[in-house]
């Protein structure tokens, strides 16, 4: 009967974990050195794609690599005003053995940057590699100001209220209230 439950609760637990497998979503694929590594944005496309520059990276636990160069490219379709990442690098038997960080300010479409993956520290002589982005902030370009924006603030119904007296408000046209004995006109305008 032990035996039955041990079995039951084995499968269950078997299940759950294959259930907290993602399924369909791209993973960032550890390649070979001399291959591109490819970063997904949040979508699953593509976003940045990295090759490195530094080819001698034989570290050792007393000697570590402390400097590797990078390019890394914008291989997706939107322009970003900030990005940064991950790189990892793993020995011949998959095993990490280290790991740094890179980061860029604007990155247009097809754009590449060199960099260096500051903090890392190589501790054996990787086989394979990849990135993963971290931060991928889109550039959101405004609209300039069009006359449409004009005329519908100048057809707005605007009232000013002083002490429970409400006036009429039009932009650019004057208006006269009398404070006490003084009249004052004003004039409410857009902001430049």
């Amino acid at each position: 009967m032990r035996m039955i439950l041990v079995g039951v609760l084995l499968l269950t637990s078997c299940f759950c974990v294959v259930a907290q497998e993602p399924t369909g979503a791209p993973v960032e694929k550890r390649v070979a050195l001399s291959e591109k590594a490819i970063a997904f944005d949040g979508n699953g496309a593509p976003a940045l794609e990295a090759t490195l520059k530094t080819t001698a990276l034989n570290g050792a636990e007393d000697s570590p690599v402390t400097n590797v160069n990078l390019i890394v490219r914008n291989a997706g379709t939107a322009s970003y005003s900030f990005v940064s990442g991950l790189v990892t690098f793993y020995d011949g038997s998959g095993v990490r053995c280290g790991e740094g960080t890179f980061k860029a300010g604007a990155l247009s479409v097809d754009e590449a940057f060199e960099t260096d993956a500051p903090g890392i520290r190589i501790r054996c002589t990787p086989a394979a590699w990849r990135i993963v982005a971290n931060s991928l902030l889109p550039r959101i370009v405004s609209a300039p100001a069009s006359s449409a924006t004009t005329i519908s603030r100048s057809n707005l119904n605007l009232v000013i209220s002083v002490d429970g007296e409400e006036h009429p408000i039009q932009l650019d046209k004057p208006m006269v209230l009398k404070f006490g004995d003084a009249e004052r006109t004003i004039v409410v305008r857009q902001a430049p």
